[in-house]
């Protein structure tokens, strides 16, 4: 028998899968009813375990398609029941093989709604998944960038340069398919370094963490909305906030899941979003000159800003919502329409 301990001394019994070994990290819950192999591949949830909501995983097995990074980023993964007979015409693995695979370990049969419950109310915390009370904890930093700069070509005649804070692959190619070459940088790049390639606008992506923790990309973020039109995704969302001067705050237990209701002001219509994150913008302190674009249906929390002069703009969630929810990817033709025209003039 193994178990999840959370900081505050709750514990939830349950039976270890995957990689045998102790794993730690921050303890969130996701509301998806899809799409358990982007959300582990995701590298907004690096260092974290994540409780699945939805009761069955696994059911599908892993192919070789629905990667949002080069393997599973999360600490560890606790589900209610796991599927040891997944089935599906794509299938390469089981969740579990795939798990051995990455080194990473999980724990079923946990009364999952339970945790869920306590989440809600107590607020995120942090927790170990303990299967040898001798092994040694697997925890992942929370932090993910590319090694080096890399280019993905297209021959749409735009040009954006993306900050890479933990890029998921489906925005990449939300770019891509839009005929926009890509020049991505590791997190650390300096804004000259950008500037000086060359480029149209700027991606600000998302990633892991608290925004707090990325004052030197904040600070290149600055200078990069002073010079180019930038667009924030999730993390980004937060940093180009604090790079204008807003604040951010955290959320009792996140926006985890692909099923998030979103207002969108400007076109008085509503997105069903996916998001991955943990903070918000602070409402009562927003950037200079920031217009409140998208709302959260459920707790009114700002989802996305426009700033001044009208090309720079940033939402919580995933515009290209890469577990079949697609209608949100006009914010991207949106930018790349704005973005032409301007560099047209």
């Amino acid at each position: 028998m193994a178990m999840l301990i959370l900081e505050d001394g709750t514990r939830f019994e349950g039976t270890a899968f995957g990689a045998k070994g102790n794993a730690a990290g921050e303890v969130v819950f996701t509301t998806g009813m899809a799409g358990y192999q982007e959300t582990i591949t995701d590298p907004a949830c690096e260092g974290q375990i994540i409780c699945m909501t939805y009761p069955l995983i696994g059911n599908v097995g892993v192919n070789d398609l629905d990667f949002e990074s080069d393997g599973v980023r999360c600490a560890g993964i606790v589900v209610s029941e796991l599927c040891d007979l997944p089935s599906n015409w794509q299938l390469k693995r089981s969740l579990e093989d795939y798990l051995c695979e990455q080194g990473v370990t999980g724990l079923h049969s946990v009364d999952t709604r339970a945790l869920t419950r306590h989440l809600r109310t107590a607020g995120v915390m942090r927790g170990r998944i303990v299967v040898d009370e001798d092994a040694q904890d697997n925890e992942k930093p929370a932090a993910y960038t590319c090694g080096a700069a890399y280019e993905i070509k297209a021959d749409g005649g735009l040009t954006f340069a993306v900050l890479d804070l933990g890029v998921k692959k489906s925005v990449l190619e939300a770019f891509a398919d839009r005929g926009v070459t890509l020049k991505v940088y590791p997190a650390d790049t300096a804004a000259e370094t950008i500037l000086d390639a060359g480029c149209d606008a700027v991606i600000i992506s998302s990633g892991p963490g608290c925004p707090a923790d990325y004052a030197a990309q904040c600070e290149t973020v600055r200078v990069l909305m002073e010079k180019k039109p930038c667009m924030g995704i999730a993390l980004g969302h937060q940093v180009m906030a604090l790079a204008a001067g807003g604040a951010v705050k955290p959320l009792l237990y996140g926006h985890h899941g692909s099923n998030l209701p979103v207002k969108d002001l400007e076109h008085s219509t509503c997105y069903v979003t996916a998001q991955h994150v943990g903070y918000t913008i602070d409402a009562d302190n927003l950037p200079e000159g920031a217009v409140v674009t998208h709302v959260n249906s459920n707790d009114g929390t700002v989802e996305g800003l426009r700033y001044a002069g009208g090309l720079s703009c940033s939402v919580q969630f995933y515009p290209d919502a890469g577990r079949g929810l697609y209608k949100s990817v006009d914010l991207y033709d949106e930018f790349i329409a704005q973005v032409r025209e301007s560099a047209a003039k």
